[in-house]
């Protein structure tokens, strides 16, 4: 039978306790720790994109990364960190989620699903309460939420350069800019009086709205005086329009300051980002598609009895 994610936990830390490895070699490797038959190693998920086995191992990987117990050096790998040969090298422990909860960064991955959805995540144990709609709905936000924190997390690794295009894309894909292809640029290293990108509103570059773009690390939070920056730039452009985008947070003090200042400075977090990311498609595609269908009541009306 294919073990769960959580089953796998430990088995996937343990493959990785010597050097970095590939997940799709380990997916190969626990396939044959657990004596997989070749139907069930074939066994695919409903998209049909990939199967069940190579589905669970990631998600396994994905909670320990989560955790801080693994990390990953380049694309399609991982390796342990300090905390994760410390869990490898005590075979006492029981790696599952509940267990993975007693990590900070695991806290702050729950946190982050919980502030992105409105709904904290449901343990594991919950879900058996659900009904079938409802684990239907769990599941869609724990998935959105793995994402969010994930995409963030990316989207701090990259450079400035690109993080302000990142911005600029973003707004352009929401609508801002109408339909012509320049609408939106990055001014990158030439910045212009403190401005990151611009978006056109109209052909002629009549109305625009101005981009601050800040890649803070999470507790790196924006101030007032970074607010008061920024509306001292669009002072300088004459500008009636701005955006703040940051991957932190903004402290207390500057969301104070933007409602000193009026409603020229609209303010986008890192949690707000990831939502508008997710929702718009960028940095991140559709994976699968589930049609649930229900009982068309209307068909049948009159036609029984």
């Amino acid at each position: 039978m294919i073990p769960d994610y959580q089953t796998l936990m430990r088995p996937v830390l343990m493959a990785a306790r010597e050097e970095q490895r590939k997940i799709s070699d380990v997916v190969e490797e626990m396939s044959e720790l657990f004596q997989l038959p070749e139907d069930e190693r074939a066994l695919l998920l409903p998209s049909g994109k990939q199967t069940a086995i190579a589905n669970r191992v990631h998600w396994a990987r994905s909670y320990l990364k989560q955790a801080g117990l693994v990390s990953n050096p380049k694309r399609g790998f991982y390796e342990l960190t300090a905390d994760g040969q410390g869990v490898a090298d005590d075979p006492s422990i029981q790696l599952n989620s509940k267990y993975l909860e007693r990590f900070d960064n695991f806290q702050d991955f729950l946190a982050r699903g919980k502030d992105i959805d409105e709904q904290m995540i449901p343990s594991v144990a919950a879900e058996e309460q659900e009904t079938p709609d409802e684990s239907i709905q769990i599941a869609y936000q724990r998935l959105n939420a793995s994402l969010a924190a994930n995409l963030i997390e990316v989207v701090r690794e990259a450079t400035p350069a690109f993080f302000e295009v990142l911005i600029v894309e973003l707004l352009l894909a929401m609508g801002y800019g109408g339909s012509w292809k320049e609408a939106g640029r990055a001014l990158g290293q030439t910045g212009d009086n403190g401005i990151d990108g611009v978006i056109d509103q109209d052909p002629l570059g009549v109305d625009q709205i101005y981009l601050q773009a800040k890649r803070y690390a999470e507790g790196n939070n924006i101030g007032a005086s970074d607010i008061r920056d920024f509306f001292g730039a669009l002072n300088i452009k004459k500008a009636n329009k701005g955006i703040f985008v940051t991957t932190s947070s903004f402290s207390p003090a500057a969301l104070q300051t933007v409602k000193d200042l009026g409603s020229r400075i609209v303010l986008i977090d890192g949690k707000q980002l990831a939502r508008l990311m997710i929702r718009y498609n960028v940095g991140c595609r559709d994976k699968d598609v589930l049609h649930i269908k229900q009982i068309d009541e209307a068909f049948f009306e009159g036609g029984l009895g």
